[in-house]
């Protein structure tokens, strides 16, 4: 599923293609997402310019003109992709959004586990999907005193801590288990043994990290793609994610992996105590 560097990717690629375009007819070829797609609302939006584009955790927020808002998130598979009108469409294009310029950004999705929905400015911070959300990694309130707060007393596994969206809203498994990395915290260590230290170094670490995965454009595994359709390269700098049974980037011994709950965690036995 795309983590936050992977939507801050399809945002800024999104960008040079978008703003300042007006909507000038919205298709929707099949409503059977996550959440079915409302299409008279997302019809009604033809005729407003697009005026922003922003990211909020891993959801992708389209600013229009008449005082609505866009809402995306992508899933497991979804894609937004820029393309001109006369590119064949493509078994799972469910939404295609066409612009007074004569381009098409159509989104994809084979798996249908993505959400499109429109709002107004007013209404977007009850939206049940933003309202529960933590703070953003790379707000200045992401401190260690944060992080410490929210691991006294508890007994979730600090992998699990840090994938809490109401915690830290947009981190994902990837990305949470490259931190611990970095930060030597092996990802089974029970939130509530987590010192001051510890929590001070995930906070500097985590919008470090992120950092470099966005200037890497993201992790591609499978489905991942900007807006102009190519892959993010960040899997090529991956410490431990996937890698389990080669040998760690820092000393001899061997990534390994384990599971907790329904996810694989990856881990250095000898940088992660």
């Amino acid at each position: 599923m795309p983590e936050l560097p992977e939507v801050e990717t399809v945002c800024r690629s999104l960008r040079p293609h978008l703003l300042g375009r007006r909507i000038s007819r919205v298709q929707v070829l099949d409503s059977r997402l996550r959440v079915p797609v409302n299409e008279k609302s997302l019809r009604s939006l033809a005729g407003q310019r697009i005026v922003a584009i922003e990211r909020r955790a891993k959801y992708i927020l389209f600013q229009l003109s008449a005082n609505s808002v866009w809402l995306f998130h992508l899933g497991m598979s979804g894609k937004l992709i820029c393309v001109e009108p006369n590119i064949a469409r493509r078994k799972h294009d469910h939404i295609i959004v066409q612009l007074d310029d004569g381009a098409e950004l159509r989104y994809h999705d084979p798996r249908r586990f993505g959400l499109s929905l429109a709002t107004n400015r007013e209404s977007l911070h009850q939206l049940q999907q933003l309202r529960v959300l933590g703070i953003d990694p790379f707000d200045a309130e992401l401190t260690g005193e944060y992080l410490f707060h929210f691991s006294r007393g508890s007994e979730r596994r600090i992998r699990d801590l840090l994938l809490d969206q109401q915690i830290v809203a947009g981190l994902g498994n990837i990305y949470a288990n490259e931190i611990l990395f970095l930060t030597g915290i092996k990802p089974t260590t029970r939130a509530h043994r987590l010192t001051r230290k510890h929590a001070e170094a995930l906070a500097g670490t985590i919008p470090r990290l992120l950092s470099d995965a966005i200037r890497w454009c993201g992790t591609s595994f499978s489905d991942y793609r900007d807006a102009d359709d190519k892959s993010g390269e960040f899997q090529n700098h991956l410490r431990v994610y996937g890698r389990d049974g080669e040998k760690c980037r820092s000393c001899p011994s061997v990534v390994k992996r384990v599971a907790i709950g329904n996810r694989s965690a990856f881990y250095c036995p000898t940088c992660q105590k």
